[in-house]
């Protein structure tokens, strides 16, 4: 399948466009920074929004399916599987904000910028690709479990997101380093009964993403007659 064809087709062609540009100008400013500073500290967030495109990536090859009528089938639950394991990429990036220090206060602005303009466009690519998957969940089981799906995943995508930064470990662990990544879980899920931390952290970003996702959602919701018309010339 074409990938350009899949990311710009005509309905979602202008936030594409605008998810384009908004990745291209974080690119362009952490290499900026990059070569400024002569430190390449920051690079991480080039990767980290890479893996925020690969969600949306994944939601619309489901879509795709999904409209030739090839819902069921192990590919399709797989890409099904495989997006929700790495959607905590996409708004995992609003954490990066743990490496801001005012020890460089001189950068201290420069840097939140930086980061906060990656954070929200990963989270706005993140959010798209949960509108398209309960678009599709919507067609099929109906809108009142789609919306039981977006809280699932807003729930788990928490935890998903405490994983990763807590206990450092990525969605492809579980693949390339599977030892390690059941270890950890293993003593993470037997010492977290311990650590309110744990529920606390996972409970209010899954909140926070259901509402932001909440607001996301009736923004594409404004009808077009809401809009001001340009006055017309006498």
């Amino acid at each position: 399948m074409n990938l350009l064809r899949l990311l710009f087709q005509r309905q979602i062609f202008a936030p594409m466009l605008a998810l384009i540009f908004a990745s291209g100008t974080c690119v362009a400013l952490v290499i900026l920074r990059i070569l400024t500073s002569r430190n390449i500290n920051y690079a991480f967030l080039i990767w980290n929004l890479f893996l925020a495109w690969l969600p949306l990536i994944l939601a619309l090859l489901v879509r795709e399916r999904c409209a030739n009528g090839e819902q069921r089938g192990w590919k399709t639950s797989s890409l099904v599987v495989l997006w929700l394991l790495l959607f905590p990429n996409a708004p995992y990036i609003l954490t990066d904000l743990v490496h801001l220090t005012t020890q460089f206060y001189p950068h201290f602005w420069v840097d939140m910028v930086l980061i906060l303009l990656c954070a929200v466009t990963g989270l706005f690519l993140g959010f798209v690709s949960l509108y398209v998957m309960q678009s599709v969940m919507a067609n099929k089981f109906g809108a009142a479990k789609s919306w039981l799906f977006v809280s699932c995943v807003s729930g788990l995508s928490g935890v998903g997101v405490y994983i990763g930064r807590f206990l450092r470990l990525n969605s492809w662990d579980m693949f390339l380093r599977p030892a390690t990544f059941y270890h950890r879980m293993d003593n993470w899920m037997t010492e977290s009964v311990l650590h309110l931390t744990t529920y606390t952290f996972s409970a209010l970003f899954g909140i926070f993403l259901f509402v932001v996702y909440l607001m996301f959602y009736a923004l594409t919701r404004l009808p077009k007659e809401f809009q001001m018309k340009p006055a017309e010339i006498e």
